[in-house]
């Protein structure tokens, strides 16, 4: 059945359009949405094209019928049409191949295993990246989550973190040394300021020559990174007196140091805005077009085979933050402090709790454990928790004093009782016996040098912190450090009255698939104004219902 558009209610799309294209739309009059829902409904059939049509009685979209040469009568007026698009069209293909997923999308590692091998593997099992949280996990944790991922999902897909441990040099160094002892072929590199001799090792240790003469670079590199100059370094070979060294060492053979200079360091870089954890609190909008030019400028430089991909993370938990990511030329996307939430995170039901309940402004920046002497900030969950403030005390005590012992007797006594719950010597004994099974060089620097020790004191706080968080320890509610970012708070008030509200009702695969297809939504929605279509407010807002 053909026939004209009747309805008394307002189209909610109105159009600008002052050029006729001079063709008909034919098709059932029933399948003419031009009411909220009938549009939404029409432009979420992502797998059918959109046929933009009017009519005296107004603007409507249909997702069927034909489209005919001339003007015929009252028949709908053809205005234009939305080729199919859905989840898997977003980004970049060459991301989707490379990794072998079905969405230009990863879920970001978590430290101490947040992201956690549950999380990994039902990520994995949707055909989406997830990667370990391996930063802060011992050896033998470590290596037991790589025969656990590798065995669930032998073909993939599946990345680790690799993170820079400027003050645990051993950590950093061991975590490659077990990447290419186990064939982990992505690593998710994080928090890193400059190349590191581990982070070349396993760039370069991946370098092949194929069957077809061609150089071969097995072992991928997902950069995350916030600084220009940092990107540089990423975008750029190895550094040759690093390659020089591993070659001395027997660690690469020449011929993959000369391979190397060929390869940028990373193969895709994730530029992170203001998110949770390590973060300079940077913008998206300024910083990805400075970075995507910056992979330009150096591509032209050196060439490369396969031209770097880059992609976006921090503030990433609503579809129009997805959307505009990918609008701005993202090839992918990676989210953090929203996967914290889900059911499959390394986090104790309190903690997925405050987290759901969490705003926008209920964060704070708070000293990291991990680079505490240097001053280095992470960004911590506020609301529920009193980590932030007494870690920033214990920043002010070290920067003001030169050892425990020049703490005033009243500030040692508060500490030991609000803060630590211990004396303090009995702390230094517990330090002394952590690191001395992961790396006894920090304790013969701190009996060296008292300031250092007090470093390692306090950092037994800060490290425990989290991990408190994710164990749940009774009594210590107050002291959970639970990384966090305003993305959180943006996400609660998108899902707010849907199923998802309840943190036990999220998991790691619906919230992907949810932001994605809201991203995918608004593409298809924003792609009608180039038909000079305007549409209603409400049509502006996805929401999750049901569960994908």
């Amino acid at each position: 059945m053909t026939g004209t558009l009747t309805s008394a209610v307002p189209s909610a799309l109105t159009s600008s359009q002052t050029h006729p294209t001079g063709l008909t739309w034919q098709g059932p009059v029933e399948s003419v949405a031009s009411d909220p829902s009938g549009i939404q409904n029409a432009l979420l059939q992502f797998n059918q094209p959109v046929y933009i049509v009017a009519t005296p009685q107004g603007v409507g979209i249909a997702a069927a019928g034909a489209v005919n040469p001339g003007v015929n009568g009252n028949a709908p007026q053809f205005l234009g049409m939305l080729h199919p698009l859905g989840i898997e069209d977003l980004g970049d293909a060459g991301f989707r191949s490379q990794y072998g997923v079905r969405c230009a999308y990863y879920a970001g590692a978590m430290a101490n295993a947040i992201a956690s091998t549950r999380m990994v593997i039902a990520l994995g099992k949707a055909g989406l990246l997830g990667s370990f949280g391996a930063a802060g996990v011992v050896p033998a944790r470590l290596e037991a989550a790589i025969h656990e991922i590798q065995s669930a999902l032998p073909d993939g897909p599946y990345a680790f973190n690799l993170i820079n441990s400027p003050n645990e040099p051993a950590m950093e160094r061991g975590a490659a040394e077990l990447y290419l002892k186990h064939g982990v072929h992505t690593v998710e590199a994080s928090a890193y300021v400059d190349i590191t001799p581990p982070l070349v090792l396993y760039r370069a240790a991946g370098l092949e020559l194929g069957v077809d003469g061609k150089i071969i670079a097995r072992n991928r590199i997902i950069a995350k990174l916030s600084r220009k100059e940092v990107a540089t370094r990423f975008l750029s070979p190895a550094p040759k007196d690093i390659l020089d060294q591993l070659v001395a060492e027997g660690k690469i053979t020449p011929e993959q140091a000369q391979w190397a200079q060929h390869f940028p360091m990373a193969d895709d870089i994730t530029v992170e805005a203001d998110s949770g954890g390590h973060t300079d609190n940077r913008p998206l909008l300024l910083m990805l077009p400075a970075i995507l030019a910056l992979r330009d400028e150096l591509q032209a430089r050196y060439q490369y085979a396969a031209v770097p991909r880059v992609g976006a993370a921090g503030g990433i938990a609503t579809p129009h933050a997805a959307y505009a990511a990918f609008a701005m030329g993202a090839a992918f996307i990676a989210t953090g402090s929203v996967n914290q939430a889900c059911v499959e995170a390394g986090a104790s039901e309190h903690t997925r709790k405050l987290l759901a309940q969490a705003g926008m402004a209920d964060v704070i920046m708070a000293p990291a454990a991990d680079m505490f002497e240097m001053g280095v900030k992470v960004q911590v969950l506020r609301r529920g928790t009193m980590f932030g403030p007494r870690a920033l005390k214990l920043y002010e005590l070290y920067s003001r004093y030169g050892s425990i012992e020049e703490i005033p007797a009243d500030e040692r006594e508060k500490l030991e009782k609000t803060v630590f719950k211990r004396e303090l010597n009995a702390i230094w004994a517990d330090t002394v016996a952590f690191f001395t099974e992961r790396d006894p060089r920090q304790i013969e620097r701190a009996n060296a040098d008292p300031r250092q020790k007090m470093a390692l004191i306090f950092r037994w706080y800060l490290g425990l912190s989290s991990r408190w968080s994710n164990a749940g320890e009774k009594g210590r509610e107050l002291d959970y450090q639970i990384w966090c970012g305003p993305s959180m708070g943006a996400f609660n008030d998108w899902v707010r009255g849907t199923y998802l509200e309840q943190a036990e009702n999220r998991s790691v695969t619906d919230v992907a698939n949810h932001l994605l297809t809201g991203a995918a939504y608004l593409t298809r929605l924003r792609q009608l104004t180039a038909f000079g279509i305007k549409t209603a407010p409400g049509l502006e807002h996805y929401t999750p219902t049901r569960r994908l």
